[in-house]
């Protein structure tokens, strides 16, 4: 089995890190919503009537968990942005003389789209 060509790696990469984000925005939502839960139990519950008194704890954990999550987001995006440069080499050269490459163009042209978009 021949190694995989410049273009199918850099295809690769692009379409590992747009999956790796998407996950991130998804974990933020989830993190935004269970902020918002324990807010509104804790307003309604009061601090002190708490189950297990640690949901103010818990808040603090889940918010702090909530701005590493959004930390991670700025240089996981200036790491799409580089794979979607060399993508974009990688079609280009692609594009030229040289033959047979043409499903792994069309993926790659297919993955540059989607990352455009994102």
């Amino acid at each position: 089995m021949p190694a995989p060509s410049q273009l199918a790696i850099a295809t690769a990469a692009v379409t590992r890190l747009l999956k790796e984000e998407a996950s991130y925005h998804k974990e933020l939502a989830e993190q935004e919503q269970q902020i918002a839960k324990l807010e509104q139990e804790i307003k309604n519950a009061g601090s002190h009537e708490n189950d297990d008194g640690n949901a103010e704890f818990m808040l603090k954990q889940n918010k702090t968990a909530l701005e590493q999550t959004k930390a991670v987001l700025g240089p996981l995006r200036e790491r799409i942005d580089a794979a979607v440069v060399k993508l974009e080499d990688q079609i280009a050269g692609a594009e030229g003389p040289v033959d047979g490459v043409s499903e792994e163009l069309e993926s790659a042209k297919k993955v540059l789209g989607e990352a455009k978009k994102s």
